[in-house]
């Protein structure tokens, strides 16, 4: 490997292969998810909180897909396997004690955050069984 194709290279700290080039996108899993999210811009106070909250955590993971809690496969609720068919699953952590959910998928020239869904603490150790 050469200079160059080392410097556009980058193993991040869980050792997985990254691309500096790729690009970065995110997309919801259903279209009633996405509508759901825009629904919250229209919503009361706590709402359009929840929208500002999640539309900051979209812009971060544009910039960076892994910048959420990865994981472990142990603790991964069985709904998302069967239905989404998922290998590998994040959290990001939202203010007020919101949860994001998402996994990332990617090939040689892009990278999508796909997000499945988000909820309170309370509905989060409820699924996650804590």
């Amino acid at each position: 490997m050469d200079f160059q194709s080392r410097k556009n290279k980058k193993t991040n700290q869980r050792g997985l292969n990254c691309t500096m080039n790729k690009q970065i996108h995110v997309a919801f899993i259903t279209q009633k998810l996405k509508e759901l999210f825009e629904r919250l811009k229209e919503g009361k106070f706590e709402d359009k909180q929840l929208y500002k909250f999640i539309n900051r955590a979209l812009d971060d993971l544009k910039q960076n897909p892994m910048c959420g809690i990865k994981i472990p496969k142990k603790l991964w609720p069985r709904k998302y396997v069967q239905e989404y068919s998922i290998t590998n699953l994040w959290k990001y952590d939202l203010p007020d004690a919101w949860r994001l959910i998402y996994t990332i998928e990617s090939d040689e020239l892009k990278i999508v955050n796909i997000i499945l869904e988000w909820f309170d603490h309370k509905e989060y150790k409820k699924i996650f069984h804590y």
